[in-house]
């Protein structure tokens, strides 16, 4: 099955590591993004340079910038990109169509070049220029807006790197020229220009290569989390002793405190103070960038161990998984939709419990931790298995099931692989697969939920017992620890 780049481009796994390219997916995104710091952050010169283009596009806009509302041109003009879905990395839950960098996004980064980013360019605290500022004022703008921004920014760079790999690499009957638009900005006629590109084509579309040091996985180095979580920490680097003196002043005035039951404040009451702190103080912002600054080499180190895990989970461990499936007649096909789930779950189960299996959701000890990460590793195992059609996250407005196995318009079978930790697995359990049954017009489903611990096995069979589903043949019980087993190898 052609599920990575290696495998449809008929490359070697070792050339790409050699050329530090991460092995994409062509199924689905994968949950990695450009971190902009790993740019700054670079000792190489060809990634500081990108940085420094991406902070001139910042500055360009900002002498443009009005704090007047924007006409719609001008946003689409300059502000509004389309995500780099050729690259397939980032946050979409089925294949590569992510959302784009919108109107509401222009409109907040030409709002914002007045405000946070009013030295943009002549910054006295930080040692330069950041893109993520935007995302620790702003709401609504995360990780994946400043990825997509910086992507687009650096795109040019990008399609280069991909054509000198491609026309070394791989065939010339799978490549083809594409004239690329948006590839690099001309600042004597302000526009941005097409170039054309000998690239890797995949279903008539272009393939883009990412450098896996410019890659990161969760959260950019710079984000909102850290900001709120190490707050207090923030004041230490301040040298002025009177401002010190009124931050600290001014967020311990904000934390409600009650005298008699000497209630430590809670995580939240915090975060609203640090919040509320930053509104009064703003440069406090430039202060908790200078400290992420100082620790830039962690930042490196940091993300290549989210990489070297990513790798491990979604391409290593899914290649040993489905290698050991093929063996178990799992990719042969039933009668009808409901027989080919049934079937899957139940390979699926004997093979995680019983052999080597469960080891997909396992790499040094770490385990996955959220229900998207199953269900990316489950779609990249079931992914053209069979004559069925299996999508991913089917949504027909009444929201997403994680799997429609079908053949047909009249032959359905809903699958929802749940972790036994969800908090809202009782609700989900009760209602939401019968839901989508209504929405897709069938009355065929299964829910499969994965278990890691005794304590989550109890805690399902007590919310099973609760709801009066024990025993049904279609709520399915899967277990991933790996503290009782032996390895099939070893057996």
């Amino acid at each position: 099955m052609d599920l990575y780049f290696s495998d449809h481009f008929k490359v070697k796994e070792t050339n790409l590591e050699k050329y530090g390219a991460f092995n994409i997916s062509l199924v689905a995104d994968l949950p990695l993004f450009i971190d902009p710091f790993l740019l700054f952050n670079s000792k190489k010169k060809k990634y500081k340079q990108l940085h420094d283009d991406i902070i001139k596009y910042l500055v360009f806009l900002k002498e443009k910038s009005t704090s007047q509302t924007i006409d719609i041109g001008t946003l689409k003009a300059w502000y509004v990109f389309k995500e780099v879905e050729q690259n397939w990395l980032g946050f979409a839950v089925s294949g590569n169509k992510g959302s784009a960098l919108d109107l509401d996004f222009g409109r907040a980064l030409n709002e914002n070049l007045h405000k946070i980013f009013s030295e943009f360019g002549q910054e006295k605290v930080t040692k330069g220029s950041h893109l993520e500022k935007l995302c620790l004022i702003k709401e609504g703008v995360g990780k994946d807006n400043i990825s997509d921004f910086a992507t687009n920014l650096v795109k040019g760079f990008l399609l280069d790197y991909t054509q000198t790999f491609a026309q070394k690499n791989i065939n010339e009957s799978l490549r083809e020229k594409f004239r690329v638009q948006r590839v690099r900005f001309n600042y004597d006629t302000e526009t941005w220009e097409e170039a054309t590109f000998d690239l890797p084509k995949f279903k008539n579309d272009f393939v883009i290569l990412t450098p896996k040091e410019l890659l990161t996985k969760d959260e950019t180095w710079i984000n909102k989390k850290d900001l709120f979580e190490d707050f207090e920490r923030i004041p230490n680097a301040i040298a002025n002793d009177e401002l010190r003196h009124k931050v600290n002043n001014y967020f311990f005035s904000r934390i409600p405190r009650d005298p008699k039951k000497k209630k430590e404040p809670t995580k939240q009451e915090k975060a609203a103070a640090a919040f509320a702190t930053i509104q009064e103080f703003p440069e406090l912002i430039d202060y908790y960038i200078k400290s992420k600054e100082e620790n830039g080499d962690l930042a490196e180190s940091i993300s290549s161990e989210r990489v070297a895990f990513s790798q491990k989970f979604y391409i290593n461990n899914v290649q040993q998984f489905i290698a050991g499936l093929q063996n178990k007649n799992f990719y042969a096909s039933a009668q009808n939709s409901q027989e080919e789930a049934k079937k899957k779950i139940e390979i699926l189960k004997e093979y995680i419990e019983n052999n080597d299996g469960y080891k997909l959701f396992y790499h040094n000890g770490q385990r996955i931790k959220g229900e998207k990460d199953l269900q990316l590793l489950f779609g990249l195992v079931c992914h053209e298995s069979s004559i069925f059609d299996t999508n991913r996250e089917v949504n027909n407005g009444r929201g997403p099931v994680d799997f429609k196995i079908s053949k047909g318009s009249s032959d359905k079978t809903l699958v929802e692989f749940k972790l036994a930790n969800n908090k809202k697995l009782e609700q989900n359990l009760q209602k939401q697969v019968e839901i989508y049954q209504k929405a897709n017009k069938t009355m065929s489903s299964f829910k499969v939920i994965i278990y890691f611990t005794k304590d989550e096995y109890k805690r399902v069979i007590a919310i099973l017992n609760k709801i009066g589903l024990n025993g049904k043949e279609n709520i399915v019980l899967i277990d991933g620890r790996n503290d009782n087993k032996v390895s099939a190898s070893n057996a």
